[in-house]
């Protein structure tokens, strides 16, 4: 049996994303600016790490204050009482050159969902520090109704004001731990 390699995720050369579509028409973006994760393997290619990251709800950032604030409230997040989403992987699949699915159960206020995932590995180098990192794109689309996130605004005109897939695109860099 090998020895299981142990990867964190390095925070300044990562991110993570989402999209949602406003009144259908137009999309808007958001980061998290706080995160964690690891990654644990016994393969040179990484098929069947165990993967887990966790994203601090109260650091959502939209580029508009008052729509951050909104979702960090009861009616969206509810941040106060689930201050974190987490992942946790249950398959992590090599399916192509460098392309993975990662399958995993996905918690969100208090609501956990079996999701899965296309990942893309972008390589491996070491930095000028002889720090082995390894870079991941990871994608994927859920619904946010599926996880408690109900609320849902009409406009005057009959528009939806939030649509319900969230597009979610983290690009993360990790480093193995000597």
């Amino acid at each position: 049996m090998e020895t299981a390699t142990k990867w964190v995720l390095d925070p300044m050369h990562s991110e993570v994303q989402f999209k949602v579509k406003h009144l259908v028409i137009s999309t808007v973006s958001g980061f998290f600016k706080s995160f964690e994760g690891e990654l644990d393997t016994e393969s040179d290619d990484f098929s069947d790490a165990e993967i887990s990251f966790s994203l601090d709800i109260n650091s959502i950032d939209t580029n508009q204050t008052q729509r951050d604030e909104h979702l960090k409230s009861a009616e969206f997040f509810d941040a106060e009482k689930y201050p974190k989403i987490s992942f946790k992987s249950t398959s992590f699949t090599l399916t192509g050159d460098d392309e993975y699915k990662l399958v995993g159960d996905l918690t969100v206020k208090g609501v956990t969902k079996p999701v899965t995932l296309d990942v893309e590995f972008g390589g491996s180098a070491d930095d000028f520090y002889g720090n082995s990192k390894a870079g991941f794109e990871i994608s994927g689309k859920i619904n946010r109704k599926d996880f408690g996130l109900t609320w849902s605004g009409v406009t005057e005109a009959g528009a939806v004001v939030v649509g319900e897939d969230i597009k979610l695109l983290f690009n993360v860099q990790f480093v193995k731990q000597k």
